[in-house]
């Protein structure tokens, strides 16, 4: 703090303030850098130390960093930073010291408050204000001060009127210099020459420090009305820091190191306009607060900004919880996550009323209020009757006649979040009959609540955690729902909240208000996260009543999705010949296609219609099939579990029509719907094989990714494997489990891979029945290996 004695102004630093006030209590002052002996430690340990600063020019204001504790002291042309640090007394105690580590001169600006947060500087006049960031450079680099305006004429430029013109504005004439916003580098054009003193004992083990220019703002007074001076002055400026906190340490020194800064944001305030800009990354304004009545100070935290006016204790929304969101989260308002916009209005929450408002602070979840008693209220008062004065209620006691107003203080708790989210919830309630975006604002505002006091985690007991993360859970629920039932232009993000919610896809559908006739209206929210949802691959499992309802909606409301969401792993328990008459129905709609027509097939296979799932498949031809299976290839394998599990239709056209599954397979695997392992896999678990065993299905897939011409980043992997499995089936005497589908002949004609046949592989082949397979395969390993290269064929033989 600033104090003055005798006549002389100085900067006190208090260190280790007493609860109470006792009779062994004791306070030391000592000057800054004066070292304590270490036989006084025991008495440092037991009193107040205040730690005097001496400082060339009267101070004007102050600031303490809030996360380190450094102090910056604002003078009138210069501003002087010390650095907190502990001056080791033994080996078990040290005490608190500062160092003069650096001046900072800034002309043409006088400063009223200023404000101090790791590394950054903001400084405010009555009507201008200005916010740097103090960088570190390399040791060898050059040291940079900063003169935007060297020229006394180009300053006086920007800065105002000459002195011959500053008598006229004194007599005659005021003049108003136009209201200007600078941002980032932009701000160097403010005309303000800013230079770096390095004062520091250690200057030379320490780096180089230089400027980055962030923010340079100036208001002009609104001379329309007749108000003093006084009116239209700026006031609370003040650097808010939101941090990451680490685990709770009882060395407050390492705890400081363990606080990764999110983002810094920078308040200030008119009369009557309050603004609020980040200044982290990059910055930007982003709220504008109107105040019914004229305030006299503000002060923001990350869950509110508080307001006093004369007589009223005011309290307003902030996004600081919603910016640092955004910065630090990459997948924010995808398909994953999402939080309100910083750009939503801001509102008032609360307004409580007081006498004769002065000043406010902020701690923690306290506010403390300074009130000064009006005079007029303090005569009425003397004529009522006299009471005993006590130190309880010292602070609310009339003062005796012949004495100034009264000055009171009030400590004023903030509502616990949890308690004023329920409250907001619950207000919420009387706009779930109306369809309107005011629901969406307050449910957003509860939100927001919610994630500012998850920020710090330091100040949370296990308990309280575990509450806040439950009602975080809710309030995405919340949104949820309105953004599913509310006809908005961000209907999407009804599937991100859910996600956040944990919330089941049954336990969604169970909150939705079904109608019992057809007049029932799906709105664009429910439709697109429940198609998202089935779209994924969710090991649960819809009832059939659940699973009847989501088909009957989409009849509804978006029948071209039909046919992908009966597809859908979720929708298993559906009844066959409910989803039969949803299908039907696509005809008389003009969605006849090839999907539709194999989604009818497989629906046919479950209700044991043989004749009726002929008739479809064979309405298109095995060209057009293969072009639906890749439209959906959850027709044909599904995943459960994490595991590859093939439908009912794919094990009927193994039995049927393994040519049709075998070229479906390859149209997935070509157009990237499913990788060469999950292929492998799949025909494996098909046709009922361990990993040690290959069904000749699976081989007719290798040979058919052969004859394709896939990349040749998969080649030589795939002839490794068909030379593999030819060699085996030779030496082995092995059979093919099924019938090839490819003889050598075809694949002579139609695969480069493959030579000529020479004579003698006849000769060795034996005529008979038994052995026809086994000729196959001599004959398919002497083509293949005739057709590659000597180098491949010798790396194949050598593997």
């Amino acid at each position: 703090m600033i104090e003055e004695k005798n006549g002389a102004t100085f900067v006190r630093a208090y260190a280790n303030w007493r609860r109470k006030r006792s009779e062994s209590s004791r306070v030391c002052v000592r000057m800054v850098g004066h070292s304590v002996e270490a036989p006084l430690s025991e008495a440092f340990r037991d009193q107040m130390s205040i730690v005097e600063i001496p400082l060339s020019e009267v101070p004007l204001c102050i600031s303490c960093c809030p996360v380190k504790g450094d102090l910056l002291v604002g003078c009138t042309d210069q501003f002087v930073l010390f650095t907190l640090k502990y001056q080791v007394v033994s080996e078990e105690f040290s005490v608190l010291d500062f160092e003069r580590s650096l001046v900072i001169h800034i002309n043409s600006i006088t400063p009223v408050e200023i404000s101090f947060c790791l590394g950054y500087v903001a400084v405010m006049s009555d009507l201008e204000v200005l916010i740097l960031k103090l960088e570190s450079g390399p040791k060898n680099a050059e040291r940079v001060n900063h003169h935007p305006h060297s020229t006394s004429n180009t300053v006086n430029q920007a800065e105002g009127p000459s002195s011959e013109t500053s008598q006229l504005e004194s007599d005659d004439f005021v003049f108003c210099q136009k209201p200007m916003e600078l941002l980032g580098e932009k701000s160097r054009q403010s005309g303000m020459s800013i230079t770096l003193e390095p004062t520091g004992l250690a200057e030379e083990k320490a780096e180089y420090l230089y400027i980055q220019h962030l923010l340079y703002r100036r208001f002009t007074p609104d001379i329309s009305f007749c108000v003093s001076s006084d009116d239209v002055r700026l006031h609370s400026l003040q650097l808010l820091p939101v941090y990451q906190t680490g685990s709770p340490s009882s060395d407050g020194e390492k705890l400081s190191q363990e606080k990764e800064l999110l983002s810094l944001f920078c308040f200030f305030s008119l009369p009557h306009v309050g603004y609020l800009y980040m200044v982290v990354k990059s910055v930007e304004l982003m709220s504008v607060y109107q105040y019914p009545e004229t305030a006299r100070q503000a002060v923001l935290t990350p869950q509110f900004l508080h307001v006093i006016t004369s007589n009223n204790l005011q309290c307003f929304t902030v996004r600081c919880s919603a910016a640092v969101a955004r910065e630090d989260d990459p997948y924010m308002d995808t398909t994953l996550k999402a939080c309100p916009p910083v750009s939503m209005d801001v509102c008032a929450l609360r307004i409580q009323l007081f006498i004769g408002l002065k000043a406010i602070c902020h701690f923690k979840n306290h506010i403390i209020l300074l009130t000064k008693a009006d005079p007029e209220a303090t005569e009425e008062r003397r004529e009522s009757p006299k009471r005993t004065p006590s130190r309880k209620n010292a602070s609310v006691q009339m003062r005796p006649p012949g004495a100034g107003p009264g000055w009171n203080v009030y400590i004023v708790d903030t509502v616990p979040p949890v308690q004023l989210y329920k409250e907001m919830v619950d207000y919420s309630n009387t706009y779930k009959t109306v369809r309107t975006q005011s629901c969406i604002h307050l449910l957003s505002e509860a939100h927001l609540l919610i994630r500012a006091a998850l920020m710090d985690t330091q100040q949370l007991e296990p308990g309280e955690r575990a509450e806040l993360v439950e009602a975080f859970k809710e309030s995405c629920g919340h949104l949820g729902d309105c953004y599913s039932r509310l006809a908005t232009q961000h209907a999407h993000l009804a599937l991100p909240y859910y996600k956040m919610s944990s919330l089941s896809l049954a336990e969604v559908l169970a909150r939705v208000d079904w109608a019992e006739d057809e007049s029932q209206k799906y709105e664009r929210g429910l439709i697109f996260y429940i198609n998202h949802s089935l779209y994924e691959n969710l090991d649960e499992e819809l009832s059939g009543e659940l699973a009847a309802r989501v088909a009957e909606m989409f009849r509804v409301a978006e029948p071209k999705q039909l046919p992908h969401i009966l597809c859908s792993p979720s929708m298993k328990n559906i009844d066959p010949s409910l989803a039969w008459s949803c299908l039907r129905g696509l005809d008389t709609c003009g969605f006849s296609s090839v999907l539709v027509t194999l989604t009818r097939a497989a629906v046919a296979l479950k209700l044991g219609d043989l004749d009726l799932y002929r008739k479809e498949m064979q309405s298109h031809t095995e060209m057009q099939l293969v072009c639906g299976f890749i439209l959906e290839p959850r027709l044909l394998i599904q995943q459960r579990k994490g595991q590859i599990v093939p439908t009912q239709f794919a094990v009927h056209l193994k039995e049927t029509q393994p040519g049709l599954l075998v070229a479906s397979v390859l149209g997935l695997q070509k157009n990237n719907k499913i990788g060469i392992e999950e292929a492998d896999s799949f025909f494996k678990v098909l046709c009922g094989k361990g990993e040690d065993s290959t069904p000749q299905l699976l081989v007719d897939f290798w040979e058919a990714q052969l004859v394709s011409c896939l990349p040749d980043v998969v080649l030589q992997e795939l002839c490794f494997k068909l030379t593999s499995q030819y060699i085996w089936r030779l030496s082995k005497r092995q059979l093919p489990d099924t019938t090839p589908l490819r003889t050598s002949e075809d694949l002579i004609n139609a695969c480069s891979h493959y030579g000529l046949i020479y004579p003698w592989v006849h000769v060795l082949s034996p005529d008979s029945l038994a052995d026809k397979n086994y000729r196959e395969d001599l004959s398919k390993l002497q083509l293949f290996i005739d057709g590659l290269p000597c180098r491949e064929v010798i790396t194949l033989l050598h593997l």
